[in-house]
């Protein structure tokens, strides 16, 4: 059964100071005439100062005031539920920002060291003084400047480095602090400042991923859960939200308890008489790679999407197309044909460099858990570096889930996999050590309880940050095959998924997961829906791609002589992907303007790479250079012929882009699961990576798109989202049953029945059908002898259009 608290159908809205809860408000009409069910509202509690996302909470007991504070969210919903509208909001349990002094928790524990309150809530290793490396240069250095001072705030005098961190003094150091030597007054602190460059190497506390200003929390805790987790139970009891998503589940000690725990506490809620009655709607930001199951017993309605957007967009690639595309990479690039090992190459680097720490204090884990198991003797600190640092070269997915003395069965076949994976890379005689920690990750294994509960949370804590960073921020940087396959939660060394197989995981998706979250844009996408969606076609004309690749690759040469010929085709994919509707060769405004939306991209793309420039030592002459090429690419002045020809090409495939477009809309409204509509995407979605995908919507513009009857994409949505309104039972609880398909075509159609007892929803979906649209071959031709299982030709239902949707309800018969 689906609760009422289930949503129809989701639009995510990113809040920030400029787009609050009241701007919201004024569009709560809008998403009810396009048919939305639930508001989906990015964090709302307070969060760092001009915060443009919301993750960086700085304090999760309060709605944040730049939002418009709890009287505008309570005013935002009070209009969704005139409505029969709801709320689903983004909760962050993993992380709290702790950059700028506005953290009133991190403060304490700044000042008062372990004796604060606090200290329980922040992943810290309390061997030694809190590291904070926040300094420009080592300390020293910093003193001999006079970089810091002591400064009085509040009445309280505090330790400002640069003018911009103002750090907590002890109270014990309150009265001699403005008379103290600065360096002695230091020494004394709970804290250990230090240089910015030491954090990979020094750190001795959890940060999320890479990032300094965030640090790991102890949801595990009870006295942290019911303090992060008050204000959520809050609003629930009073009847605000209606679920939530759970952010970077993977990042807690154990997901499936804390999952379970959070389904637990929501439930035994009472709401009001006027909300919808429970169980609460949860969904978890998870990653789940090539087979990986997500577990039926955490307690939770499915994950947040990412699994959906990889398997539909694996569904539009053509499977020809991947070895001339990774033939023509590894031409262009001199770089691997295959992914793997680029992957392998970026785990192998950011273990050894930006996590060197986290590693290490994984190490000293297993290494203090060894040590109290006779049976382990013999295994050396170094045997067991060597063992963790290879498994964690091969790892397959972002964790496993053992609490040291159990694991899920779903982790065995993970670990089998491990296994056959490692063993190229260990050392001669040392498999007993790699096959005892993946006993400790199975739950078993000898030694103290607690050290292997320590040791296998490390161990774990570390994969999923080893996977997120290296494969989809660097890896995914790297390697250009095709780059619609890079994207968050995709398989980059897959090039296309088969009908058959897509529909085994939409069966599934009935079975198991039928209010799971679809979703085919988000926050976190590195290319929008309708970049992918056009870059897809090329997988399908590979040929065709390699001459126009020559023929640019030429037309670059004169700007591109300093450039890595692979950082030039990238741009050249990315170009093409992207390119804006209706921008014209001639548009010299409007070029520019995309010019330095590609450059954004260009800097965060070499900088994630990390091969040519890097966040951490940014090559900003080499990044200049691939600024330059960009620019003059996109100049009317000097690349005319380029910009012709770009233009041309962008025209020619734009009837198969619009088809795959059109298929994803369609897959998304019509699969078992809640459709996620990411703000502004109801039109052409071809931002890149975020900032940019996150730019304000104009939604004059939409609400004029809106109610034009043409058949557009928006046109689409509308329909569908109407049908989901009308027939919610068939959406919400209709099984999922592929309809079969044979002749010529039969490996270009997706057709299959959504059903209930009252009612029969039909789809038949277009897949790969470039050569129709590129020869302009007629429909009836095209299709030939295809029919459908029941006898049906595929020419007299999809002769004209891409999709076809159909439902039948006798009672309105």
């Amino acid at each position: 059964m689906i609760a009422p608290n289930t949503p129809r159908a989701t639009y995510r809205f990113q809040f920030h100071k400029d787009f609050t809860f009241a701007d919201a408000e004024a569009l709560v009409p809008y998403l009810d005439d396009l048919g939305i069910s639930h508001l989906y509202a990015s964090p709302i509690t307070t969060a760092r100062s001009g915060s443009t996302h919301g993750y960086d909470v700085v304090d999760p007991t309060r709605i944040n005031p730049e939002l418009g504070g709890e009287p505008a969210f309570r005013s935002l919903v009070a209009a969704l539920r005139t409505r029969g509208m709801g709320v689903i909001i983004d909760i962050v349990p993993n992380h709290m920002g702790v950059a700028g002094g506005e953290n009133a928790w991190w403060n304490d524990v700044l000042a008062r060291g372990q004796a604060s309150d606090f200290a329980r809530y922040f992943d810290i290793d309390w061997r030694e003084k809190l590291v904070l490396p926040i300094l420009g240069d080592p300390l020293a250095e910093t003193l001999a400047s006079d970089a810091l001072k002591v400064e009085q705030v509040d009445g309280r005098y505090v330790l400002e480095a640069y003018g911009e961190h103002r750090l907590p003094i002890r109270d014990e150091d309150q009265a001699t602090a403005a008379t103290d030597d600065i360096a002695a007054l230091h020494h004394h602190q709970h804290y250990r400042l230090e240089s910015w460059r030491v954090a990979n190497d020094e750190l001795n506390w959890r940060r999320f991923f890479t990032i300094n200003d965030l640090a790991g929390l102890r949801a595990e805790d009870s006295v942290v859960f019911d303090a992060t987790h008050a204000l959520y139970f809050r609003l629930y009891a009073e009847g605000l939200i209606d679920g939530v998503r759970v952010d970077h589940v993977d990042g807690l000690t154990d997901p499936a308890g804390y999952c379970r725990q959070l389904r637990a506490r929501l439930d035994a809620i009472e709401r009001p008489a006027d909300a919808p009655p429970g169980p609460a709607y949860i969904v978890v930001e998870k990653i789940l790679a090539d087979g990986e199951p997500l577990s039926t017993d955490w307690g939770v309605d499915g994950t947040s999407g990412y699994d959906f957007m990889e398997q539909v967009t694996a569904l539009l690639h053509a499977p020809a197309g991947a070895e001339p595309l990774a033939q023509l990479w590894a031409d262009v690039s001199g770089r691997s044909a295959d992914f793997a090992p680029e992957e392998l190459r970026a785990r192998q680097e950011l273990l050894a460099w930006q996590f060197d720490a986290q590693h290490r204090r994984c190490v000293e884990a297993f290494v203090a858990l060894a040590r109290s198991a006779p049976e382990c003797d013999g295994f050396t600190a170094g045997m067991l570096h060597r063992a963790i640092e290879r498994l964690l070269w091969v790892f397959p997915v972002y964790r496993t889930y053992g609490t040291g003395d159990a694991a899920p069965a779903s982790d065995a076949a993970i670990r089998d996999t491990v296994r056959q994976r490692v063993a190229r890379f260990v050392p001669p005689g040392e498999g007993a050590v790699v096959d005892q920690i993946l006993d400790w990750l199975a739950g078993g294994g000898p030694g103290d309880a607690a050290l292997a509960a320590d040791a296998v949370r490390r161990f774990q804590q570390l994969s999923a940050p080893i996977a997120a960073k290296a494969v989809e921020d660097t890896a995914f940087y790297r390697y250009g095959r095709l780059l619609s396959r890079n994207d968050v939660g995709f398989d980059a060394a897959r090039m296309s998924l088969p009908i058959g197989e897509f529909h085994a995981a939409m069966i599934g998706r009935a079975r198991d997961w039928p209010a799971a979250m679809l979703a085919t844009a988000t926050h976190d996408h590195k290319r929008g829906e309708d970049v992918r969606a056009r870059l897809a076609v090329l997988s399908e004309v590979p040929g065709l791609w390699l001459g126009r690749v020559e023929h640019w690759l030429a037309l670059a040469a004169p700007f591109a002589e300093r450039v890595d010929p692979a950082d030039t085709y990238m741009l050249l994919q990315t170009l093409f992907g992207a390119w804006p509707e209706r921008l014209s060769a001639s548009d010299a405004d409007g070029l520019s303007a995309y010019a330095e939306r590609v450059v954004a991209w260009q800097e965060k793309a070499l900088r994630e790479a990390k091969l040519r420039s890097s966040w951490e030592a940014p090559d900003e002459a080499y990044e200049t250079h691939c600024h330059d090429v960009a620019r003059a690419l996109l100049s009317p002045d000097r690349s005319r012929a380029f910009l012709d020809d770009m233009v041309a090409f962008v025209v020619q495939i734009a009837p198969v882009a619009d088809a795959n477009s059109l298929a994803q809309v369609v897959l998304r409204y019509t699969v078992p699961g809640v459709p996620d509509l990411y703000q502004g995407t109801e039109a052409a979605d071809l931002s890149l990576v975020d900032p940019d995908n996150r730019r304000p919507v104009d939604y004059a513009r939409l609400r004029k798109a809106a109610d034009v009857d043409t058949p557009n994409k928006m046109a689409i949505i509308q329909r569908l989202l109407r049908l989901r309104r009308k027939h919610p039972a068939l959406f919400a609880t209709g099984d999922y049953t592929p309809i079969a398909v044979t002749g010529l075509r039969s490996d270009q159609v997706l057709a299959f029945e959504r059903s209930n007892s009252r009612t029969t929803l039909r789809c038949v979906v277009a897949l790969r059908c470039a050569e129709r649209y590129l020869d302009n071959v007629e429909g009836r031709t095209w299709w030939g002898d295809t029919v459908l299982g029941s006898g049906e030709a595929v020419a007299d239902i999809l002769a004209e259009q891409s999709v076809f949707i159909d439902v039948f309800d006798p009672s309105s018969a």
